[in-house]
């Protein structure tokens, strides 16, 4: 039995105050998929990064760039998707919306002028260092239901499914 179905829905008779659960075939049906559960995890989560991160307006998406430039400056823009799961075309999209806030800034590559390396500005390294206790809040929060040992195998099933269903999504994560 899932654990939504154990917290299942009560209700209480007008002749008794026993809970019958009630049943929702449509819940039943969704909490089952792992799919939808994920997704919806995501949600939570974007809420929660919301919350916690109010002042610079930065989205989860744009943390993660902005984070994977404070680690490894100068990247391209193609291998500044692959390290966080975008495609070229979104990696370009936010990474300009970054350089028009002034977070990031763009150098032609000398050896390749076809491609640019993206590099924090020094605003961009301060919204990283900023966002840091603000993201680390977010993240306990959403793991806050879990014991430490749970949240140790949760975190290690995730990356289990991740890395082994790795080729099936649109954007290939850069292997670990």
């Amino acid at each position: 039995m899932s654990p939504r179905a154990k917290r299942g829905a009560t209700s209480e008779s007008s002749s008794t105050a026993t809970a019958v659960p009630e049943a929702d075939p449509a819940k039943e049906l969704l909490w089952a998929r792992p799919g939808f559960l994920v997704r919806r995890l995501h949600q939570i989560h974007v809420a929660m990064f919301f919350e916690e991160c109010k002042a610079p307006n930065i989205t989860p998406v744009q943390y993660a760039i902005l984070t994977v430039l404070s680690v490894l400056p100068g990247l391209d823009q193609t291998s500044l998707g692959q390290e966080v799961g975008l495609d070229r075309t979104t990696t370009m999209d936010v990474v300009r919306r970054l350089e028009d806030r002034g977070l990031v800034e763009r150098r032609e590559n000398p050896a390749d002028r076809r491609t640019r390396h993206v590099h924090l500005t020094r605003e961009g390294k301060s919204v990283v260092t900023s966002l840091r206790a603000d993201m680390a809040r977010a993240q306990e929060r959403m793991l806050a239901p879990l014991k430490p040992a749970q949240r140790e195998v949760f975190m290690e099933l995730l990356a289990t499914l991740v890395e082994a269903n790795n080729q099936y999504s649109r954007t290939v994560l850069r292997s670990m």
